[in-house]
């Protein structure tokens, strides 16, 4: 009876919802067959609710080893900055506030211009702190480069910025 209770508490600990589930290899693999799967798996690694952690194994295998992730904004004194960095300096940088404030981005709307093997998705987002929120805290729009080896779709790059009131999303990439 000793080892049942246990067993059960075990269960009810791990089902608590501090764990985000970790998606299957077969799934990973489903991730990189299209275009449309890279952005979908893209915005849902990152995304969870408050305490949940953030499948990067998932991130991670959308990813050449050299991808770049470039945020821009406004310093202080008004001048136009962006940070380059990797996806684990991103991991690193993103993980804690995802966790501790909740993050769910999703897409509104998308443009692609493809040649061959290479392909440049601009792609508006929009972020909430919980899935439930009725509006979003923040929109802006994602430059991803994406890359076909033949075999399948890498992020090569995403480069962003959000929006403001001095630089609003053009009516052509609201999704409206």
């Amino acid at each position: 009876m000793k080892k049942y209770i246990t067993a059960v508490a075990m269960i009810l600990v791990l089902s608590s919802g501090s764990l985000k589930a970790q998606v299957s290899a077969e799934q990973r693999a489903k991730d990189v067959e299209t275009i449309d799967n890279v952005i979908e798996a893209l915005y849902a690694s990152i995304s969870g609710e408050k305490g949940e952690e953030r499948d990067w194994e998932r991130f991670r295998n959308l990813m050449i080893p050299e991808a770049q992730l470039i945020p821009t904004g406004v310093n202080s004194e008004g001048k136009n900055v962006y940070q380059v960095m990797s996806p684990e300096q991103f991991i690193e940088v993103a993980n804690s506030s995802f966790i501790e404030d909740g993050f769910y981005e999703y897409e509104l709307h998308r443009d692609e211009q493809r040649y061959g093997r290479v392909v440049h998705a601009f792609s508006t987002y929009a972020s909430k702190r919980s899935k439930s929120d009725a509006e979003p805290f923040n929109k802006g729009i994602n430059s991803i480069q994406l890359f076909n080896d033949g075999e399948r779709w890498w992020v090569v790059s995403i480069y962003w910025a959000h929006e403001s009131e001095a630089n609003p999303i053009p009516e052509k990439y609201s999704g409206m």
